[in-house]
């Protein structure tokens, strides 16, 4: 191959990763991370070794507290792991490469969250609804109202026990049994 085609090839393939990188980081912003998050998950995806904040921030063009920021919602959403190593004392970072792994790890997080945010408040309102709902001094009108706030959060509490035990399952990875990691393909 000659040094015009290698050049190209690498220059095609540039291209192409950075159509990934854009369209990770527009799918990331539809589920609630930042735009530039998604970026930098999706340069760190094509990386083949770990990098550091300063190569991070030096590749995304940021500075240094919206980097930290970037980097430090990832970690949480396990979508980066903070690895144990270090490279000239500065911490080291690698993105989750298995896209199955990356969401059941990312959904999790959030859906459980959402879980424990919910049943919590769900939780507290049932007891006060039916004592409401019991006390002889509100009207008949303003009794069925809290009737129908009732049903409809017995109806949420169902939903929420149903998302529980999807959450656990996808915890379980029990959705991706039939499917390998990219390390084994």
């Amino acid at each position: 191959m000659s040094q015009k085609e290698g050049n190209y090839a690498t220059e095609q393939r540039g291209r192409i990763r950075q159509n990934i990188i854009d369209a990770i980081a527009e799918t990331m912003d539809l589920y609630g991370a930042t735009h530039s998050s998604g970026q930098l998950y999706g340069i760190m995806f094509f990386e083949d070794r770990p990098m550091t904040l300063d190569e991070m921030k030096i590749r995304m063009n940021m500075s240094k507290s919206n980097m930290s920021y970037a980097v430090r919602s990832l970690v949480e959403s396990q979508m980066v792991k903070k690895l144990e190593e270090k490279q000239e004392r500065k911490e080291l970072y690698a993105a989750e490469v298995d896209f199955f792994l990356a969401f059941q790890n990312f959904f999790t997080l959030k859906l459980q969250r959402e879980i424990n945010v919910m049943t919590e408040s769900i939780s507290k309102a049932l007891p006060e609804l039916t004592e409401l709902i019991l006390d002889q001094h509100i009207s008949d009108q303003e009794r069925n109202l809290a009737l129908q706030d009732l049903y409809k959060l017995r109806h949420g509490q169902t939903y929420y026990e149903w998302l529980q035990q999807f959450v656990n399952a996808l915890k379980r990875g029990e959705y991706f049994k039939d499917f390998s990691s990219p390390i084994d393909c």
